[in-house]
């Protein structure tokens, strides 16, 4: 009688270790992200916004979020405990020799994917630093020329709707309060173009002008999955549903969560 009983306990309890095994593996972190975040000026707005949005979806999406606010301890040891380098409008400049370097093998070695915002293209000569070539090549070889100071809102239109940054989202939508950058050339020859800025829907017109005018890429000819974003001044930003939807599904294909490395590997014409 007491065999009887014991063997439908047993599996009820290897039911319930099994059970508390694939919740355990659900919430399991998935991979770790470090976001080097610009703190103060003009842009503290976006990033005290963005910080805790980033908490929040890394909660969502189980990883886990390092906070930095200068790059003065990376090393290229240090950089390979991450999956995922977040720079979240830090510009190109005030970054130590030893740092450059490990961020360049970062990613030209494809040690993780990086995902950059904003201020990340602020590149020529800025408080007393000089140009940092490799990143301007990095960009397309571009150098920073002007922007559209009192913030315009602007239509932006995808080119690659088949990238997983996309999924999701609309074939064209509006960004408001963008500050939409310009530069010294067109970096598309030497990137590949995810999506522009239509310039005739600048709301208010501005005069400020490219042309053909980028503002999502990916440098294909580096190893690391990557990708930039030039909206990221504002805000209300994080309060924009194609924007934050975007940037989520950008962070988890740089980390190679959400399609990244049959993407990365479709986008160079290789295979594994």
């Amino acid at each position: 009688m007491k065999n009887c009983l014991i063997a439908p306990l047993i599996v009820v309890i290897i039911g319930i270790l099994e059970l508390g095994n694939a919740h355990a593996q659900t919430n399991a972190i998935r991979f770790h992200a470090l976001v080097l975040a610009e703190r103060g000026g003009q842009h503290e707005a976006f990033v005290a916004a963005a910080l805790p949005w980033l908490n929040k979806i890394a909660q969502q999406d189980h990883f886990s979020v390092d906070v930095f606010e200068t790059p003065d301890q990376f090393t290229k040891p240090f950089l390979a405990k991450y999956q995922v380098f977040i720079q979240l409008n830090y510009p190109p400049y005030r970054w130590s020799d030893e740092a450059k370097a490990a961020f360049q093998d970062y990613i030209e070695q494809g040690r993780g994917g990086w995902v950059g915002l904003h201020h990340a293209t602020l590149l020529g000569e800025f408080d007393g630093y000089p140009m940092w070539p490799w990143f301007s090549d990095f960009m397309g070889g571009i150098r920073f020329k002007n922007y559209i100071a009192k913030r315009a809102s602007g239509t932006v239109i995808v080119e690659d709707a088949v990238h997983p940054c996309f999924t999701g989202l609309p074939a064209q939508f509006v960004i408001d309060e963008e500050e939409w950058y310009t530069y010294d050339k067109d970096p598309r020859p030497n990137i590949h173009v995810l999506a522009r800025v239509d310039e005739s829907s600048y709301a208010p017109p501005s005069d400020i002008k490219m042309g053909d005018h980028p503002v999502i890429w990916t440098n294909e000819k580096m190893k690391a999955r990557n990708i930039y974003f030039q909206m990221g001044h504002h805000p209300s930003l994080l309060q924009n549903t194609n924007y934050t939807t975007m940037l989520r599904n950008a962070i988890l294909w740089a980390a190679g969560q959400n399609g990244g490395d049959a993407r990365v590997n479709q986008m160079k014409g290789t295979t594994k």
